[in-house]
């Protein structure tokens, strides 16, 4: 609700005065999904020295997210088909490019809010990613035999909710968003 939003915008004002614009973004289905290529290009246009099939830095990201509020006014995109090379062995390949996964990122403001593939659930092809990824067969064999009776196609996605309120309501530090913060000098509430 839009007022509750502001009043816990307020209760987050930066200490210097600098308030935290509300986020913006589309209507649902319209905010941008782009390609990982797109996004690699995108950021080669800023100057940013980054290779085709490179992992994004934090520093990317947030550009990124600069990028995108630029040319397509929001705050929220999600980032389509991370490289093979740069998502775990049991991430399921792109069926129309294998270099690439069918994996996804959810971004606000620059910065991941969400990450999801679908896994691969064909034992031979895990078989064939474990050997791509140097990872030992042997080491996960009750995990690839959990799948020699058949598995259907899945997937899913994990969502940092203190990190998606630190974004929504502007706080400083994500520790302010969590209700036990943990950091190396505090362990206990």
């Amino acid at each position: 609700h839009p007022m509750q939003l502001e009043s816990i915008r307020k209760r987050f004002a930066k200490e210097d005065g600098m308030e935290m614009p509300p986020v913006e973004y589309l209507r649902a289905g319209k905010n941008p999904r782009l390609r990982f290529p797109e996004a690699i290009s995108l950021l080669q246009k800023e100057g940013i020295d980054i290779g085709t099939f490179d992992d994004l830095s934090t520093e990317h990201e947030i550009l990124l997210g600069n990028i995108v509020k630029r040319k397509y006014g929001t705050d929220l995109f999600v980032l389509l088909g991370y490289p093979k090379q740069i998502r775990p062995f049991y991430t399921m390949e792109d069926p129309n490019d294998d270099r690439y996964t069918c994996s996804f990122d959810i971004f606000l403001r620059g910065q991941e809010i969400a990450s999801g593939a679908q896994r691969v659930h064909e034992p031979e092809l895990l078989r064939k990613r474990l050997k791509e990824a140097n990872v030992s067969e042997a080491s996960l064999k009750d995990y690839v035999a959990s799948f020699e009776w058949g598995t259907p196609p899945h997937g899913g996605a994990g969502f940092g909710m203190e990190r998606l309120v630190m974004l929504f309501t502007g706080a400083g530090n994500i520790r302010e968003c969590s209700m036990f913060p943990r950091d190396p000098k505090r362990l206990a509430p």
